[in-house]
């Protein structure tokens, strides 16, 4: 990162209780190996034989990520995620289904978005992130102008971007923002197409939670 640019800050708690001994061993031990490279890099050269590279950003737990690269095995899915004990949990889910197509990277997106080239991603998904309802705390919200910038510039054309929330302000904020963007899309035809779940879609355990003020409200969108 240029020295420009003023340090990231990734907002809320970046350890919220003890992590428990077998992934603290697995940090130490797996999470190495399995790291996002820190200089730009090319996700290809991490799996050559990917059909395709997917970002699921703040990952949580990992249950989705885990899911979704057991079920897709021939696709690479970088993640990434600031909060330690969430990417404690995904290392255990990555070794517990020998899963050899993720990649993690433990620590704020926009660092791992400018290390990415142009055009290197067909899938991204954004799924309820912290909502931060509070109008003064909007402005920690990772859907903002320059991130769907950035978003833009590593997505292929026709490229997915799959956003999903359970509070009514962010979904109405996030679509706002990603409409006004020359470079995306909102296909939905009918509420179906954003009250039901999509057929892939994989269920966490904070979504079951519905800790939000509305149901789930899924947002798939194109790279136009």
């Amino acid at each position: 990162m240029s020295e420009s640019h003023p340090p990231l800050r990734s907002y809320g708690r970046m350890k919220s209780r003890p992590i428990k001994p077998r992934q603290a061993a697995l940090m130490n031990t797996l999470l190495p190996q399995i790291r996002a490279p820190i200089e730009p890099f090319d996700p290809r050269t991490l799996k050559p034989d990917a059909a395709e590279v997917w970002l699921e950003i703040g990952f949580g737990g990992g249950e989705h990520m885990a899911a979704q690269a057991a079920r897709s095995p021939e696709v690479l899915i970088l993640g990434a995620e600031p909060f330690l004990n969430g990417v404690a949990s995904a290392v255990r889910h990555v070794d517990e289904q020998q899963l050899s197509n993720v990649r993690i990277h433990d620590g704020d997106v926009r660092a791992l978005l400018e290390r990415l080239p142009d055009a290197c991603l067909a899938r991204v998904f954004i799924l309820f992130p912290d909502p931060w309802p509070k109008a003064r705390h909007n402005k920690r919200r990772l859907v903002q102008p320059e991130v769907i910038a950035e978003l833009a510039r590593v997505l292929k054309i026709g490229g997915a971007l799959r956003f999903a929330s359970d509070w009514a302000d962010y979904i109405d904020w996030t679509l706002e923002r990603f409409l006004k963007s020359p470079h995306f899309a909102w296909p939905a035809e009918r509420a179906d197409d954003w009250r039901t779940p999509p057929a892939d879609h994989i269920t966490t355990r904070y979504e079951e939670k519905r800790l939000g003020d509305c149901a789930p409200v899924f947002l798939d969108l194109l790279r136009k």
